[in-house]
């Protein structure tokens, strides 16, 4: 090297850098920013074209896999941005060392600059996802920011307050819970700001790439507060609800839709003595809560209903002994877990059980939602599974049939005998989900196969499976009732099988399934469709008694007040109870259906309502009811038709002070676990009457009545209840102290 040239760079290290330019900073920084939001959006507009179909868009990615054998997902969008945003920055802080400025100066914006200030940039409010289904991108990937059908938006806090000049001075971020900082004026600082922005810029994608953690959801609705979680140091957390308790949020709905009633009331028996109600064994209500919760959810009040949670497990009561008279009620009285100044009348029925071999033929038509928005995992890949199930339990004498709506409509596979299964299972493994959900002669072509295929003595049935979409080919709701109700004179049946969540029209569903005789399930998950289509398919398909109703009678004498636990949607007149063009529910063999009323015994001081001041008016046969049976608790009336009949039978007990019991402990393990699911069902739904029970008092309860639980179904119901405790801690659970306790 020259002794010139080592002279040059000897008078260069002499040489005092220029001060920093604070113009030249902000222009830069500003430049970089406006960079960073036209790449976010020009990302936007590329990830804003969605597939056609009605199916909800979501982010494209694909799995890429490392050399070590992991799979990661490809976030090349993002990481552009990034790439823009890391180049940039640093060529900011160039332009920041090379322009020479005065300390003085420094403290002052350039207003001759176009650029006077960082431009605020408010990113669009964020959206929380309202009961995302489970095992689908929905909680992972851009598809959760967009709301479902029925779903209202949720705003975050505006802005977080400026704590330092630092967080004022980078780049903001793109996190989805705050906004830019109002503009600040700039502060000398005697340190660069190389590395604090590229901290900051690299802060900024990660938040890009990896979203905020799922939160448990009350009714539908996202809890702010992660648990475990607390304010990041140096940050003030902003005011209002954003790290609240679950029990303060506010209630927003799920998407789904569900008929919407209120509690049963307290009844006083000298104003009302009888309660009348048709018994139903759908199990919708409990699947769906359970799914609910198991993705940290809280359903929402209309869903959880109280019956459709106790009769999901099977009980071990005493069988009929005979077709002829296909129910033995088994009854008992014991103290109330929740208030022991009251009592519980528990009655339990089981269906009569044929002898193995007389099984009757089935005539099955499957009715199958193939719309866009069934093209999820939990939905038609699921209900195709679940249909394999079944058809691998049919046998020669049974027939198959398939019919499709919506997205695809037609007859998909004509009357077919089940043994040949290679045929069915084919047809339903080419089914697929797409188009739009224009609506089809589904209905009237699944009903015109099943009269076709009609078998005398047996089960003609159409099983209708759907995620909500019930433009089967009649719009009105009405006609498609009246439609139901007519082929269900004829000897054809229909039952609901739901998918998924979102859309589901829980309403419907159930409107449809007692209009025709049949039920209402919730697949939630495979071994859900084992239980409804297996181990309960007999059970469902083969009808013993139709239009059954129960009526119980209260003897003023011995009980004061009562309620009934659930059956809010199926609550009867009393004058329809002996009339038979009056609809009601369907038991099948071996069904288990369990009714519980909560009662208080004359003369306690758990009575709600106070006695009237001036006395009530004596029914006569109320008094004669007395005189006659002084230490009657109620009188138990069962009416139901036996399937090929259109009168039917009666059927009376007493309920006597042979089955009262003073201990709880006293009573067998199946009554006290039905205890348990009531009063978890209660708790969870916020009821005004038995919420106040603890979790752990519940599960304890619950776990003596556990049994020997072959099935598993008790064990996983003792999961619930840690979840649900979690979700909606008991405070949070507790009825709202002004909430109405009486009539």
């Amino acid at each position: 090297m020259s002794d010139d040239m080592n002279d040059g760079f000897k008078a260069l290290k002499d040489i005092k850098a220029p001060a920093p330019s604070e113009a030249a900073r902000q222009r830069a920084l500003a430049a970089s920013r406006m960079a960073f939001e036209a790449a976010k959006t020009e990302t936007a507009k590329n990830n804003a074209t969605a597939p056609q179909g009605v199916r909800r868009p979501s982010r494209l990615s694909s799995i890429i896999t490392s050399l070590k054998g992991k799979s990661i997902m490809d976030m090349r969008l993002p990481i552009g941005t990034a790439a823009i945003a890391l180049l940039l920055l640093p060529l900011g802080y160039q332009l920041y060392n090379s322009t020479a400025m005065s300390p003085a100066d420094r403290l002052q914006v350039d207003t001759t600059s176009q650029v006077s200030a960082p431009p605020k940039l408010t990113p669009p409010p964020t959206t929380l996802p309202v009961n995302p289904q489970p095992g689908t991108p929905a909680m992972k990937d851009a598809d959760a920011q967009k709301p479902l059908a029925g779903e209202d938006r949720a705003e975050a806090p505006a802005e977080l307050n400026d704590v330092t000049a630092p967080m004022a001075e980078t780049a903001p971020t793109a996190s989805a819970t705050t906004t830019a900082a109002p503009a600040q004026p700039p502060v000398a600082r005697p340190e660069p700001l190389a590395q604090d922005s590229a901290a900051m810029s690299t802060q900024a994608v990660q938040s890009e790439m990896a979203p905020p953690p799922p939160s448990p959801v009350v009714g539908g609705t996202l809890s702010r507060m992660q648990s475990n979680s607390a304010p990041s140091a140096g940050i003030i957390a902003p005011e209002g609800d954003f790290y609240a308790t679950p029990a303060q949020t506010a209630t927003e709905p799920s998407g789904d839709e569900f008929t919407q009633f209120d509690e049963s009331r307290l009844k006083v028996v000298a104003d009302e003595s009888v309660s009348t109600f048709s018994i139903d064994v759908d199990t919708a209500s409990y699947s769906y809560v359970r799914s609910m919760l198991d993705d940290g959810y809280v359903p929402e009040p209309d869903a959880v209903r109280l019956e459709e949670l106790i009769n999901y497990f099977p009980y071990d009561y005493a069988p009929a002994d005979s077709a002829a008279v296909p129910f033995k009620p088994t009854m008992a009285v014991f103290p109330t877990p929740w208030n022991p100044k009251t009592q519980l009348l528990h009655i339990g029925i089981k269906g009569y059980v044929p002898p193995a071999g007389e099984d009757k033929p089935s005539n099955l038509v499957f009715l199958i939602d193939t719309s866009g928005s069934m093209d999820e995992p939990n939905k038609l890949p699921l209900l195709k599974r679940a249909f394999a199930l079944l058809v691998d339990q049919l046998s020669a004498k049974d027939t198959v049939s398939i019919v499709t709506y919506a997205g695809s409509a037609g007859v998909v596979l004509e009357p077919t005998k089940a043994d040949d299964k290679a045929k069915i299972l084919a047809a339903l493994d080419n089914l697929a989900a797409g188009g739009s959900t224009a609506g089809a002669e589904g209905i009237e072509l699944a009903y015109k196969l099943a009269e076709q295929a009609k078998v005398t003595d047996g089960t003609n049935r159409v099983i209708l499976a759907t995620d909500g979409d019930f433009n089967v080919g009649i719009d009105n709701p009405d006609d498609l009732e009246t439609f139901i109700k007519a082929k269900r004179e004829g000897g054809v049946t229909l039952s609901v099988l739901g998918f998924g969540r979102g859309n589901l029209d829980d309403a419907t569903m159930q409107a449809l399934a007692q209009n025709g005789n049949g039920n209402a399930s919730y697949i939630d998950n495979f071994r859900e469709a084992q239980k409804v289509l297996v181990e309960e398919g007999g059970s469902t398909l083969d009808m013993i008694a139709k239009d059954v109703k129960i009526q119980v009678e209260f003897n003023p004498a011995m009980v004061s007040e009562y309620r009934l636990i659930g059956y809010e949607t199926r609550a009867l007149n009393r004058e329809d109870f002996n009339n038979d063009t009056v609809d009601a529910g369907d038991i099948g063999a071996g069904h288990t259906v369990t009714a519980i009323y909560e009662i208080t015994p004359a003369g306690s001081d758990a009575n709600l309502v106070d006695p009237l001041r001036y006395g009530a008016p004596t029914d006569p046969s109320l008094a004669v009811a007395t005189m006659n049976a002084p230490t009657e608790l109620a009188f138990l009336k069962m009416r139901y038709k036996l399937p090929n009949e259109d009168v039917s039978q009666l059927l009376e007990v007493p309920v006597t002070p042979s089955v009262v019991y003073g201990d709880i402990d006293a009573v067998n393990p199946d009554m006290k676990f039905a205890a348990a699911v009531a009063a978890f069902g209660q708790k969870l739904k916020g009821s005004n009457y038995g919420g106040a029970m603890s979790w752990s008092d519940i599960a304890m309860l619950a776990q003596t009545g556990r049994g020997a639980d072959t099935s598993g179904y008790r064990a996983e119901f003792m999961g619930l209840i840690k979840t649900a405790s979690l979700l909606r801690p008991d405070e949070a659970a507790k009825p709202k102290a002004d909430a109405p306790a009486a009539p």
